[in-house]
């Protein structure tokens, strides 16, 4: 597998949010990364946490070159986040792939921004739910892991972008437990990424949100946090609740609970759910919310 030159597409990226951002308290106000240039114009993707609320953002270049950059997208869906180049990159663009046709076993390139890269493999394809309402359908996983996953390009043998890096996790791997890392699958962009551009989001109702961490224990659905000002914490959601149904669906995993919420209705929408708090059950109706409206926005320039 031959990529050397195809490392120079990657490019560290540093962004810099307002002390009273929504996000500042959960992810930090200086937020460090990778993304990947895929245009020559000096487009560059990554994952959104990095930029969500950027007021400033700068992309380093493997020589050491220091450009100017401005947050242009984030979609909450897929996490992707698009960063845009105030100056030139000169760097070439990374051709895109197909996830879809990643396999278990495929040998891939995990690199980041400072130059470190690491040969690794396809060990999973499947869904994964996030605590904070977040849910692929496919998320790729490959071991060993790379210690500077976010934004990170996940790259092929044919030196095509299969995904950019979002978490280290562990899993269970031959009775042992392993370091592995999630992946957002490059084909998730496509149908988005015009939008991204022209719009700064995709073209689709937003999904409704309750402001709610949560975490899968033993089948069930328990509550470990609510955000601030968000629809769970103004419906009363406590840290320890157990999410038992919406509506009138008993909620079978994390995945299932989030899937219940979004057909409930656009963002704005009203439902009735169960929760089993302190041994009782306890109805609460929660009004949801369009999350990106708690949100800074990028300024389209």
């Amino acid at each position: 597998m031959d990529i050397d030159p195809t490392l120079r597409s990657v490019v560290a990226v540093r962004s810099t949010i307002p002390d009273d951002a929504f996000t500042a308290a959960a992810l930090g106000t200086v937020r460090e990364g990778s993304g990947v240039v895929i245009r020559e114009s000096g487009l560059v993707l990554t994952i959104g946490y990095l930029i969500t609320e950027a007021e400033e953002v700068w992309i380093t270049t493997h020589d050491g070159r220091v450009v100017a950059a401005h947050a242009l997208a984030y979609d909450q869906e897929t996490g992707f986040g698009l960063v845009q180049a105030l100056g030139a990159l000169d760097l070439p663009a990374l051709e895109l792939g197909s996830s879809a046709d990643a396999r278990l076993g495929d040998a891939v390139i995990f690199a980041d921004g400072t130059g470190r890269s690491i040969r690794a493999t396809i060990v999973a394809k499947q869904e994964f739910a996030g605590y904070w309402e977040y849910l692929l359908d496919e998320a790729i996983f490959t071991a060993p892991a790379h210690p500077s996953w976010g934004g990170a390009a996940l790259i092929g043998a044919d030196g095509r972008l299969l995904g950019v890096g979002s978490l280290r996790l562990q899993m269970l791997r031959a009775g042992e437990t392993a370091d592995i890392n999630m992946v957002v699958p490059i084909d998730l962009l496509r149908p988005i990424l015009d939008d991204l551009l022209t719009r700064g989001e995709p073209n689709r109702p937003p999904r409704p949100w309750l402001g709610v961490f949560s975490a899968e224990s033993d089948g069930e659905v328990v509550v470990m946090s609510v955000a601030d000002g968000g629809p769970a914490a103004k419906a009363g959601l406590r840290q320890g609740d157990v999410i038992s149904d919406v509506r009138d669906g008993e909620v079978e995993s994390l995945a299932d609970f989030y899937r219940k919420v979004w057909s409930s209705g656009p963002a704005g929408a009203e439902f009735p759910m169960r929760v089993v708090r302190d041994g009782r059950d306890t109805w609460v109706r929660i009004k949801s919310a369009d999350r990106n409206s708690f949100l800074r926005k990028p300024h389209l320039q």
